[in-house]
Formats: structure tokens, sequence, C-alpha cells
């Protein structure tokens, strides 16, 4: 394994976002779309902004479906950490409706789905929301109940397993906003731009993966 913690670079954009985040904590990490360096890396960061079927065409167009699928299968049985942020979350499940007939990674069973329209809400919600924990483990070790983190996103995520489900958040309708499975965990919001509870979450992640 390398020291350097793997941003999955597949062509979408946020990479730099979430790089800037973990070299402000001191953390040795690249960019790469490299499926060795993914394989040896000592923890894993899938981001993911834009749709779900030009995302996961990317991914496949560029041979590292199956590697980030054995990364966050290894994850799940707490080989090494691995982190999806926003729609590296929802890639980790089946399908999405945002992209009918364009397979997902399928590592955790549940559904990705619009968000219905609300009165007085916007769509993509964008912006901060509070969460209800129903983990308090790993990277969620020491976060506070209640705290807010920053979403912006027009689809969500419906976990099959309750007992996959990290935290839940509203807007409009209840939605899971994070998983977790070993060494697997996967949020809607961006930590990287959550500020210092985001960090906190952040910093947890290098804790594991060291």
């Amino acid at each position: 394994m390398t020291n350097m913690i793997t941003i999955i670079d597949y062509g979408a954009g946020n990479l730099r976002s979430v790089q800037k985040a973990l070299q402000f904590l001191g953390a040795p990490c690249e960019i790469t779309g490299d499926a060795k360096k993914i394989a040896r890396a000592p923890g894993v960061i899938l981001p993911g902004v834009g749709s779900f079927g030009d995302c996961m065409a990317n991914m496949q167009r560029r041979g590292l479906a199956g590697p980030v699928r054995a990364a966050a299968l290894e994850a799940m049985v707490g080989r090494r950490p691995f982190l999806g942020i926003c729609l590296g979350l929802q890639m980790l499940f089946a399908s999405s409706e945002e992209s009918p007939g364009m397979p997902g990674l399928g590592v955790l069973p549940g559904s990705v789905r619009r968000l219905p329209p609300a009165p007085g809400l916007k769509t993509p919600h964008m912006g901060w929301n509070s969460i209800a924990l129903q983990e308090r483990n790993g990277v969620f070790t020491g976060i506070p109940e209640g705290s807010y983190f920053y979403f912006v996103h027009s689809f969500c995520v419906h976990a099959g397993d309750p007992g996959d489900v990290a935290a839940r958040a509203e807007y409009g309708t209840p939605f899971d906003a994070a998983v977790s499975q070993g060494l697997l965990a996967a949020t809607q919001f961006h930590p990287e731009k959550s500020g210092e509870t985001g960090l906190l979450m952040l910093k947890n992640f290098l804790e594991l993966a060291k």
C-alpha cells in the first residue's frame, strides 16, 4: 500500500475541493484514475457531482467501475476505509431514477429517487440542512446530533436495509443522508464544504486510514 489517500478521478468535478480539505488537515493525498493506485491506497474517496448516468458512463469508459466497486466491497468487510460524497453515495446503489437503464455499482440495496416537489422548496436542494444521526462511530465519531451540513442534490437515497443508514435528513420528504457498513461510509452532503464539522468527519476518515 501507498500512504497516499486516493481521490478517484473519473472525469467528474469537485475533486480539488476534497483535495484541499485533506491537505488542510495535513494528509498526503492524490487525485488519480490509476486502478493500481486505487487498489494500494490506505483510504479511497469517491466524490461526485453531475448526473448519475454521465458519471457511471465515465467510470465504465475509464475502466474504473470494477476497481471502485472492489474498493467499496473491501471497506464493507473492514479492510480499508472508503468514503463516497454526494453522487459518490448514489452510485453505490444499483440504479437511479435520474438515469434509467444505467447500472450503478450495486454494493448496497436500496433506491435513488427524485426529490418530490414540496410547497415553498426549490429543487435542487442547495444549502445547509441538519441531520439526525443513526451512527456515532467511524467517520461519525464526535459529530454533534443535529449538525448542519452543506447539500446540493435533486435525487436522494432510500436505503433498502435500515441497518445501513448512518444519518437521515428532511427536505420536503425524509431521506437517507448517509450510510455506513464496516469501513464504508457515504454522505449525500459535502463534508469538504461543511466547515469545522465536515473537517472533523474527514479527520475521522484519515484516522481510519492509518
